[in-house]
């Protein structure tokens, strides 16, 4: 569907604005390679070829029995033995010295002058989940190296795994909330603008004493009756938060609901609701844009404050305010201070650039040369 006149004018004032365009760009492939973060960091492999037939273990399970091994638990892929089982197709001769025989297999392709029905593995980039607990043959946590490139928590788990997933699950959060708060709240601040008189003095009211609501001890007296989850916590941040866009929208629909156009269109018999969402809206969307920076920011900020206090998401959650959490637990571990700033800084600022462009193209007095 082609775009209107008015969105073709504000689609080019955003592209000419470099900083906001570069920044989508680089947001997109951030945000994007978080989505697909089970295809970059797994435990799991993402395809294995045994015995001539296909398995994709990130998706499915697969007993060791459908490998050839002893047990109908999960195979453990990372064991030297079930790796030497799938490279072999089974060979039981792999089990007195896994390591050594899944070497000869590799290198020769015979183990003893015998040929081998050589397996497949396909591994992830990252060949580590968020909460897979690593073997690193020391004291955790331990700094970056080869097989662990931003180093390893003080639970041994992959701190670049835990970035790619906590940055997915923080942005998603961010999104969901500010998208369910903005809706509530320029619906009732459209209302409250609109009408105005008493409608308009008792939401102020109600406004007036939802707002004075501690909301930290509220969630904190919800975590201690119930086990805090995603879905939970965004409830909990879109109750107390739909009124941050009220006093905006408020404002702009006090001011429009006397302009001469609307005057016109209600003597001329249009419905109040197609005057707030086609006539008064569209012009009050500017001044609410102006605030999505913040609601955005604001809203994966009280996340990581949460995380960091510990009554946000279990701490099993690949959260990024954990990982703040265990740098200031851990000083001599300066690698994970490090992480957890530059990976806020880069998504912040990117998100305030972007939507400062999308700011500015809804704002007809700017244009971009």
């Amino acid at each position: 569907m082609a775009l209107s006149p008015l969105n073709q004018r504000r689609w080019r004032n955003f592209k000419a604005n470099r900083r906001a365009w570069w920044s989508l760009w680089i947001f997109a492939v951030l945000f994007g390679i978080s989505l697909c973060a089970e295809l970059v960091a797994n435990d799991k492999p993402l395809l294995v070829r045994f015995d001539g037939e296909w398995h994709v273990p990130f998706l499915r399970f697969y007993p060791e029995t459908a490998f050839g091994g002893d047990f109908q638990t999960e195979a453990a892929y990372r064991d030297p033995e079930v790796q030497c089982l799938i490279m072999t197709a089974g060979s039981q001769a792999c089990w007195d010295d896994p390591e050594g025989f899944l070497a000869e297999a590799r290198d020769k392709g015979t183990v003893e002058g015998q040929p081998v029905n050589r397996g497949f593995i396909l591994w992830a980039p990252v060949p580590y989940s968020f909460n897979t607990i690593n073997d690193i043959g020391g004291a955790a946590p331990s700094a970056p190296d080869a097989q662990h490139w931003l180093g390893t928590d003080d639970t041994a788990r992959d701190v670049l795994a835990r970035v790619i997933y906590g940055f997915r699950l923080s942005v998603t959060f961010a999104l969901v909330v500010t998208l369910l708060t903005s809706v509530v709240g320029i619906a009732a601040g459209a209302v409250q603008g609109y009408f105005g008189g008493w409608v308009d003095l008792i939401f102020q009211r109600v406004i007036e004493i939802w707002g004075a609501t501690p909301t930290l001890y509220v969630i904190i007296i919800v975590a201690a009756i119930w086990r805090m989850n995603f879905w939970l916590l965004v409830a909990l941040m879109v109750v107390f938060g739909w009124t941050s866009l009220i006093g905006v929208v408020r404002a702009e629909f006090l001011r429009a609901r006397n302009f001469e156009y609307v005057r016109a269109a209600k003597a001329l018999g249009v419905t109040d609701r197609v005057i707030i969402f086609r006539h008064v809206l569209p012009n009050a969307m500017v001044a609410t844009l102006t605030m999505l920076p913040f609601l955005i920011t604001g809203t994966i900020g009280t996340l990581a404050m949460l995380d960091f206090l510990g009554f946000g998401l279990p701490a099993s959650a690949p959260s990024l305010g954990e990982l703040t959490q265990q740098a200031k637990d851990n000083l001599q571990a300066p690698w994970l201070a490090f992480t957890a700033f530059f990976t806020f800084a880069i998504m912040l600022s990117l998100l305030v650039f972007i939507f400062e462009g999308v700011r500015d193209a809804f704002d007809p007095r700017k244009t971009f040369k």
